[in-house]
């Protein structure tokens, strides 16, 4: 291929740390996902301001880097360079970074379903130009055309047991072959014959088998091969070497077949079952309320990775009841709404390097690929954002109310539409077709209507900020923070304590991409209450969801981050109360979070409380005068 990303990826690979830092890495649709022996030597400012890469993202012990479209061709250097074929085993003996329980639930799914996505969409897409084959006459459904593309497109589904079971073995590490052979116990022709015949089955006259059909299922087979990692390790310990080769593979079978047939595979049908129930329950009761959740929220899914935990319940719903209305309405319906977005702020953009960023992402975005977008322009706007969680709200409303659901997995862009026919019916395609009119319409309009406000609030800017800073308060203590503005005339804008406690020098905290300035100067608090009181006058920019951090904006324009503990994150809220939330006006000393000290530092995570002026590049300093920058209260 061409070596125009060699550069970049070479690029890439340095700002990571260089090739002896790199433990794994792969890629998805957009992103390159690097698995660091130490994050803290990622550069991610020099990355993001690459030419190729559209933003950083830290998740559950991820390094990612978005590039967009091209990635695959990004990826092939970054292989080559640093030698990902020996790299794989660098992290051998590596301590396992401690996860949340959330993360480690939705790091195992997508794991498991990321890989058998584009089975999955060319089997939908097949699919969809048979429904319209048959809709527009060139053939019938029983014509031998129709018969063969259709068994091409059912294998995906039909043997999805066996591509779950290869998927989940990678990553468990046991072995996927022996994987594999289990599943396709589950799909042997003569299971499926006893089955339907209806006559008792048991091994030895003993061991009772429950009459199952495991085809398009995927809750038996998770729950199978979670066992089947144990019971080959168990083997594989016990075993002497020189027969490892031949007895640990046929036990594997024996074992596992038998569990399979008489336990797990019962067990998880029964789970699935429950599933069923529950997807039924929601399409009579609530139709409207998973595609308003995913096709409002889901960009900050996408941003916190919880989308990979959630589209899985598509294809389950897909395999219980042979159709999607959980993930895939809601979910076109905000990649549309987003792409709508950007395209308006494509349209009013004069900067030449954005109107090209946005244009860009806004074509990928109508494709279904939306994080170049969401990462280099609506999420770095905040505007565009907004109005596309709204607009991809109302749309999926539409879609939910009517019932509208999609036949097949595949891609989310407007080709998507098409996974829409089915079922001897042109309805659902036409409610998916008015659902994104209303998405890219709405979404349309209001950033419009925002971006009217917001640019020109930007365009200002500067000047508004140095006159607000002129007629902020000019006394000050010896334990407040002076920032001192870019400006001619000297001036000083305030931060107070935000909890009661012991100052610090940002030096002291426990983790290197606060200790080290990475985003920007601040102090450190050891509180002594359980407490976070608003600094100054002004607004919530960030509330976390997990309540561990904050992000505020002064009327001054100073914009402070606080961070609760270290690495607080893996406790998913767990000891935090928030008091306020995203988006609302505080006053200074308003109680904004309370936290239990003792717990957390009972669960093991330091206390040290960060604050932090992230947008320090905008003043000349930001100093810590006489190493106390709160008024203790």
């Amino acid at each position: 291929m061409s070596k125009k990303y060699e550069q970049l990826a070479a690029d890439i690979i340095e700002k990571v740390g260089g090739q002896k830092n790199i433990q794994s890495a792969y890629h998805c649709q957009t992103r390159i996902r690097f698995s660091l022996a130490d994050e803290q030597l990622a550069d991610d400012e020099a990355i993001k301001n690459m030419d190729g890469v559209a933003g950083v993202i830290r998740n559950a012990g991820v390094y990612q880097v978005v590039i967009g479209t091209h990635v695959a061709d990004v990826f092939e250097e970054v292989e080559k360079l640093a030698d990902l074929s020996s790299a794989s085993g660098k992290d051998e003996g590596k301590k396992e970074e401690k996860k949340g329980a959330m993360n480690t639930v939705i790091d195992f799914v997508s794991s498991v379903f990321q890989p058998i996505i584009p089975a999955l969409s060319g089997a939908g897409m097949i699919k969809a130009v048979l429904a319209l084959l048959t809709v527009f006459h060139f053939i019938t459904n029983d014509s031998q055309t129709y018969i063969l593309l259709n068994m091409f497109a059912d294998s995906a589904f039909y043997f999805l047991p066996v591509l779950v079971a290869f998927t989940e073995a990678q990553k468990l590490k046991c072995n996927p072959i022996l994987a594999c052979v289990t599943a396709l116990i589950l799909m042997h022709p003569t299971w499926t014959g006893l089955v339907s015949a209806g006559v008792p089955v048991s091994l030895f006259e003993v061991i009772p088998f429950q009459l199952v059909n495991y085809a398009n299922s995927v809750v038996p087979i998770i729950l199978i091969i979670l066992v089947q990692k144990y019971v080959e390790k168990w083997l594989n310990r016990i075993m002497p070497k020189s027969v490892n080769l031949i007895f640990v593979p046929m036990l594997t079978m024996i074992i596992m077949g038998t569990l399979a047939l008489s336990i797990i595979g019962p067990l998880g049908n029964i789970v699935g079952s429950w599933l069923g129930v529950i997807f039924n329950y929601l399409a009579e009761n609530a139709a409207w309320a998973p595609a308003v959740l995913v096709g409002g929220l889901l960009p900050v899914m996408v941003m916190f990775g919880i989308h990979n935990g959630i589209a899985p319940l598509g294809i389950m719903q897909m395999g219980t009841l042979g159709y999607d209305s959980i993930f895939g309405p809601g979910c076109v319906c905000s990649n549309m709404a987003q792409a709508s977005a950007g395209a308006v702020v494509a349209f009013r953009e004069k900067k030449r390097k954005e109107k090209q960023i946005a244009t860009a992402g806004t074509i990928t975005a109508y494709m279904g690929i939306t994080e170049p977008l969401l990462y280099g322009v609506n999420l770095p706007k905040k505007y565009p954002l907004y109005a596309s969680m709204i607009g991809g709200a109302l749309g999926g409303l539409y879609a939910g109310l009517t019932h509208t659901h999609r036949f097949a997995t595949g891609s989310s862009g407007l080709s998507a539409v098409l996974l829409y026919i089915g079922d001897n019916t042109m309805m659902f395609f036409y409610n998916i077709l008015i659902a994104i009119v209303i998405a890219c319409v709405s979404s349309a309009i209001l950033t419009w209507i925002l971006a009217i406000r917001f640019e020109k609030k930007n365009a200002k800017a500067s000047s508004e900020k140095e006159d607000r800073k002129e007629t902020s308060a000019s006394k000050t203590s010896s334990k407040e923070i002076e920032m001192a503005p870019k400006a001619a005339k000297p001036s000083k804008a305030i931060v107070e304590a935000c909890t009661p406690g012991t100052i610090a020098p940002l030096s002291t905290a426990k983790d290197e991409a606060f200790s080290e300035g990475l985003l920007g100067k601040g102090a450190v608090i050891e509180p002594d209450k359980g407490i976070v009181e608003a600094p100054f006058d002004g607004i919530i920019s960030v509330f976390f969801p997990t309540a561990h951090a904050i992000g505020l904006m002064s009327d001054d324009g100073i914009e402070v981050l606080i961070h609760v503990g270290i690495n607080t994150v893996e406790l998913n809220g767990e000891h935090f109360t928030a008091l306020a939330k995203q988006g609302e006006r505080v006053q200074k000393g308003q109680t904004l979070l309370k936290f239990d000290k003792d717990a957390i530092a009972k669960a093991g995570y330091p206390t040290q409380t960060m604050v932090i002026v992230t947008n320090t590049p905008e003043f000349e300093d930001v100093e810590v005068v006489e190493n106390l920058a709160f008024t203790n209260r």
